[in-house]
């Protein structure tokens, strides 16, 4: 069985979305690796994935548009310089959810262009 929760990007770092994020974020992945260690032994594994920024309908110019367009306004600090998609952070669920990852547990995975780097 598997267990996966997803982390806002704030809890692996300071941001501007303050202190109170950044304690919430690392609260929820600490309470990711304490259900790994408490139920690896019934073979649970417990993950975590980091979304950054992202691409989705919570941007409003992804109603008109399934992609991002280049012009497209962007956080300066996000190393690859590009907006993150939706299918990225599938696929990191993917890669949590097939047997060839059933070795990890406790962790946390940044899907965020390098940001929590």
């Amino acid at each position: 069985m598997r267990a996966t929760n997803t982390i806002g990007g704030d809890g692996m770092r300071e941001s501007s979305a303050g202190r109170v994020a950044l304690v919430t974020g690392a609260s929820s992945g600490q309470m990711t690796k304490c259900a790994a260690l408490d139920y690896a032994d019934r073979g649970i594994w417990a993950n975590a994935i980091c979304p950054g920024t992202t691409w989705t309908g919570l941007v409003k110019a992804s109603a008109l548009q399934p992609v991002p367009p280049p012009d497209a306004k962007l956080p300066a600090a996000i190393p690859m310089k590009r907006w993150g998609l939706a299918s990225e952070l599938a696929a990191a669920a993917l890669l949590l959810a097939c047997d060839e990852s059933s070795y990890v547990t406790g962790t946390a995975i940044p899907v965020d262009g390098g940001v929590a780097g």
